[in-house]
C-alpha cells in the first residue's frame, strides 16, 4: 500500500518492514515484525544482565536506549499504518461515490431514452403527403360541408331490395328422410365463425341433414371462451331457419359418448378442398354420415364455394346471415346505447336499425345530455392495423429492426407454419407492398379520407382491437382528423364490463357501429368484418349505405410516386380509385355473396315500372 512503507520513518530494518507492508510472498508480515525484534531485545537484555553480573554496568544503559528507540519506531509505524488505513478508506469512498454517480448517469440516459423511445413522435411513412393533407384541411376548414360525401353516388343502389326472407320451399318443412347429424367446430374470431355458421346451415340442407349449434373453437389470438348462446339468440335462429333445415342443441344421447376421430367421423380443413363445390361434400362426407349418423367439421374455414352453389342454397346462406342470426338483447341494447350516442339521437328509426336491435333499442324518449357542437353524422373506419394481421402481412410499416425483431417473434408463437416458411423463403416487404398485401396505416388511412375530401369536423368511429405501434402509430391519423373515438370513449366501463374480456362480444359492437354508421371506411379488404358489414349495408341500407373501398394495389403504385406528385394529382387518383368500387352491379363471378348479396335469391332488383327480377 501506498504511503504505508517504513522507510519513511528513518527506522532499521527498512527493506524488510517495507516487503512486510506490501506484502510480498516469502517475507514476514507485519504482525511478525515487532514479536522478532522483542524477542531479540529480550535475549540481549539477558546477555547484559549476565554482563552485568560479571561487573558491566554500561550495557545496562545501551539496553534501555535500545528500548526506547524500538518504542518510538513501533510508534511511528502504528501512527503511518493508521494513516494509510485512513487514506485508503478515503480511496475506496471516492471509487465508491464515482461508480454510483456513473451508474445514475447511464441510468438516467437510459430512462431518458427510454421515454424518448415510449413518447415518440408519430411514425410518419409519408411525410410529404401528410404535409400537403393537413394543409388542404386547415384551408377548407371554414368551408361548408360536402353532403355529397355522406350519400350513395349511384342511385340504382336504391333499386336493390332484399329477398331472401322468402322460404327455399314456402310452408314445407324439410324431407323427413334424414341421414344423421353434423357437428361444426368453427375457427377464428366473431366474424370468420359467422360465416362458418351459414355455410354449416347450407351443407346440413345439401346431405339432408341435421345441423346441431355450431361450437366456436378457442383461438390463442382472440382468447376468448365465448359460445353460439353468448352472442346469437338460440331460439330465434333455431325457429327462423325450422322450414329450410332441422337445427338442435345438442347429439342426442346415443352419439354424444362415441370417438368421433377414432370412427373417421371428423373431418378437418386439410380433408376439404377450400371453398369447395358441393359435389365433394356429397362424394367425401355423404357416405361417412350415412355410415356412422354423425359428422364432425373441425375448423370448416371457408370451406364452401360461391359459384357452383345452386339458388336455393346460396338463399340459405343469406337468409341465415342476414335474417336468422341476431345478437343477443345484452349486445343489442350496448349496441343501441352506442349508436344512439354516436348520432346524438333519441330514437332510431332506419330498417337498420331494426334489424340490428329488433325490440331491444333503448325506449324512444331516452334522451341524454350531450356535449355541445356533437355531430349527428359519423364515418365509422375498421382500422385493421393489429398486431396478427400486421405480423402475417410480411410487410415492413417504417419500426426497422426493431420492429423486424418483434413481428418474427409474434410469428413464431401465433403462426409457427409461417414463420418455418420465411426460413426457408425470403420473401420482400416491397412486392407485398406493391401487391396491395399490406394493410392500410393509420396514416395511409387519414390520406384516404382527407383526399376525399372529408374535413377535420368529421366525426370518425375507429373500430378494431389495439392498434400496433399504440398512439405514436396513430398519432398521425389524429392530427388530420382529432374528433376520433372508440367504443371505450363512447360507453362507460360499467357499461362495457360484461363484454371486457372477451374479444367476440366487444368485436359485435364494432360491428354494429360500422354497419349504423352513415359511411364505412375499410382499409383491408380482406378483413371479414370489413366483408360482412359492408354486405350487411348493402342488404339493409336501402341504397342509402356508401361504403368507402380503397384498391390497396393501386394505392400502393399512388404512394410510390409521392415525392413528385401534387396534391391535386393525388386526390384525383384516390377519388377515382374508391368510386369504381361504389358502382352499382351484380355480385361478381367468386365474390362472396356475404360482401356481394345483390345476386339471384339474396336480392331482387326493381323495374321502373314496379316489377321485380334476379
Amino acid at each position: 500500500m501506498e504511503g504505508a512503507s517504513p522507510s519513511s520513518a528513518g527506522g532499521g530494518s527498512s527493506s524488510s518492514s517495507a516487503g512486510a507492508v506490501q506484502g510480498s510472498r516469502g517475507r514476514e508480515p507485519p504482525g511478525r515484525v515487532g514479536a522478532t525484534n522483542i524477542g531479540r531485545l529480550r535475549q540481549g537484555k539477558q546477555q547484559q544482565q549476565h554482563a552485568t553480573r560479571a561487573g558491566g554496568v554500561g550495557i545496562i544503559s545501551v539496553t534501555s536506549w535500545h528500548l526506547r528507540v524500538f518504542a518510538a519506531v513501533v510508534g511511528l509505524m502504528g501512527c503511518i499504518l493508521l494513516a494509510a488505513s485512513l487514506a485508503m478508506s478515503a480511496l475506496h469512498q471516492v471509487q465508491f461515490r464515482n461508480a454510483a454517480i456513473s451508474r445514475n448517469f447511464r441510468g438516467l440516459q437510459e430512462l431518458k431514452q427510454n421515454i424518448v423511445r415510449r413518447e415518440q413522435v408519430e411514425q410518419i411513412m409519408h411525410g410529404r403527403l401528410l404535409q400537403m393533407a393537413t394543409s388542404a384541411l386547415t384551408k377548407n376548414g371554414s368551408e361548408p360541408e360536402d353532403f355529397a360525401l355522406w350519400e350513395e353516388p349511384y342511385k340504382q343502389a336504391r333499386k336493390w331490395k332484399p329477398c331472401a326472407a322468402k322460404h327455399s320451399l314456402a310452408d314445407e318443412e324439410p324431407d323427413e328422410v334424414n341421414n344423421g347429424f353434423i357437428l361444426v367446430s368453427a375457427n377464428g374470431g366473431l366474424n370468420q365463425q359467422r360465416v362458418a355458421i351459414c355455410n354449416a346451415v347450407v351443407v346440413a340442407a345439401l346431405l339432408n341433414a341435421t345441423l346441431v349449434l355450431p361450437r366456436f373453437l378457442y383461438s390463442s389470438v382472440w382468447k376468448d371462451t365465448s359460445q353460439f348462446g353468448d352472442i346469437y339468440q338460440e331460439d330465434y335462429f333455431v325457429n327462423y331457419m325450422k322450414n329450410d333445415v332441422r337445427i338442435v342443441k345438442q347429439l342426442p344421447a346415443r352419439l354424444q359418448s362415441l370417438d368421433l376421430e377414432a370412427i373417421g367421423s371428423q373431418i378437418t380443413d386439410m380433408e376439404i378442398s377450400k371453398e369447395a363445390e358441393p359435389s365433394e361434400f356429397v362424394k367425401s362426407i355423404l357416405p361417412i354420415l350415412q355410415q356412422n349418423g354423425v359428422v364432425h367439421f373441425l375448423g370448416f374455414g371457408n370451406r364452401l364455394g360461391f359459384d357452383s352453389v345452386p339458388v336455393h342454397l346460396q338463399r340459405l346462406r343469406c337468409r341465415c346471415n342476414f335474417h336468422a342470426l341476431k345478437f343477443v338483447p345484452e349486445l343489442q341494447q350496448a349496441g343501441s346505447l352506442l349508436v344512439q350516442r354516436l348520432r346524438q339521437v333519441s330514437a332510431m328509426q332506419t330498417e337498420m336499425d331494426k334489424q340490428l336491435f329488433g325490440n331491444n333499442m333503448l325506449d324512444p324518449a331516452f334522451s341524454e345530455n350531450h356535449a355541445a357542437g356533437t355531430p349527428n353524422r359519423y364515418l365509422a373506419l375498421h382500422m385493421r392495423f393489429e398486431e396478427d394481421m400486421v405480423a402475417y402481412s410480411l410487410c415492413e410499416f417504417g419500426g426497422g429492426e426493431e420492429e423486424r425483431r418483434e413481428l418474427q417473434a409474434y410469428r413464431e408463437t401465433h403462426f409457427p407454419a409461417l414463420a418455418l416458411r420465411l426460413r426457408n423463403t425470403t420473401v420482400s416487404p416491397e412486392e407485398q407492398r406493391s401487391l396491395g398485401r399490406c394493410p392500410l396505416t393509420p396514416e395511409e388511412a387519414g390520406l384516404v379520407l382527407s383526399a376525399l375530401g372529408y374535413d377535420r369536423r368529421t366525426f370518425i368511429y375507429v373500430a378494431g382491437s389495439q392498434i400496433y405501434g399504440g398512439a405514436p402509430r396513430l398519432r398521425p391519423l389524429t392530427r388530420l382528423y382529432p374528433n376520433l373515438v372508440t367504443k371505450e370513449d363512447i360507453l362507460t366501463a360499467d357499461e362495457l364490463a360484461p363484454f371486457k374480456n372477451f374479444s367476440s362480444r366487444l368485436a359485435a359492437l364494432d360491428f354494429i357501429a360500422c354497419a349504423s354508421a352513415d359511411v364505412f371506411a375499410v382499409t383491408d379488404s380482406g378483413s371479414q368484418l370489413s366483408s360482412l358489414v359492408s354486405g350487411y349495408r348493402i342488404y339493409h341500407g336501402r341504397g342509402r349505405a356508401p361504403t368507402l373501398y380503397p384498391n390497396r394495389k393501386r394505392y400502393a403504385q399512388v404512394l410510390s410516386e409521392e415525392g413528385s406528385i401534387a396534391w391535386g394529382g393525388f386526390q384525383r387518383r384516390v377519388r377515382q380509385m374508391v368510386d369504381e368500387y361504389k358502382r352499382v352491379s351484380p355480385r361478381p363471378r367468386g365474390r362472396s355473396v356475404y360482401r356481394q348479396p345483390r345476386t339471384p335469391a339474396c336480392m331482387c332488383r326493381a323495374g321502373g315500372d314496379g316489377s321485380v327480377d334476379f
